[in-house]
């Protein structure tokens, strides 16, 4: 079995921004994966070179049926008491997130979650409370904005993390 993750990565500079703050708030996966809007979490999956072609030839069906889109980033939010994960919200482009994820989720990767989905980027996890709750107050305040062109297949390698084995673009934008 491989496990696959399927996520829009968050751009440059934007991504290095945000994963260096992860580190400086102890969070130990800070390296592990790109900073990132998750659409599909840690999935395990057959890791035949067929298996993992026919999840590829999905992904490409979904993304030639959705388009381009903005998202903004602002401000943090937090999964506790439940979980111990502070993030940084997005503002714009829920919905568009949220139908993405939702049309991802279907054929060969259809799968039930454990909680409904919400289309975040996480900055601290798993950290102590001090770190948690610098987390929530140092970015209390960021914003950025960026477009939305592509999403990602993610494969985990037990000693390398997670690495992108392909990207998907989005179809355009429609006028």
């Amino acid at each position: 079995m491989a496990v696959i993750g399927v996520a829009i990565a968050v751009p440059e500079p934007y991504g290095t921004q945000l994963r260096e703050q992860r580190e400086s708030f102890g969070d130990r996966q800070a390296q592990s994966f790109p900073t990132h809007i998750t659409l599909v979490p840690p999935t395990r999956v057959a890791d035949g070179d067929g298996d993992l072609v026919f999840v590829e030839d999905h992904l490409t069906a979904v993304a030639d049926r959705n388009q381009a889109f903005s998202v903004r980033l602002r401000g943090t939010g937090t999964f506790r008491p439940v979980s111990p994960v502070v993030f940084v919200a997005v503002a714009a482009g829920i919905s568009e997130c949220e139908l993405l994820a939702s049309d991802i989720r279907t054929g060969p990767l259809a799968l039930r979650l454990p909680f409904p989905y919400h289309p975040h980027v996480t900055v601290a996890h798993d950290v102590d409370e001090r770190g948690l709750d610098r987390a929530f107050d140092t970015l209390a305040t960021y914003e950025c904005e960026f477009g939305v062109e592509d999403f990602g297949l993610y494969v985990h390698d037990g000693e390398q993390g997670w690495g992108r084995r392909r990207g998907f673009a989005l179809g355009a934008v429609r006028t």
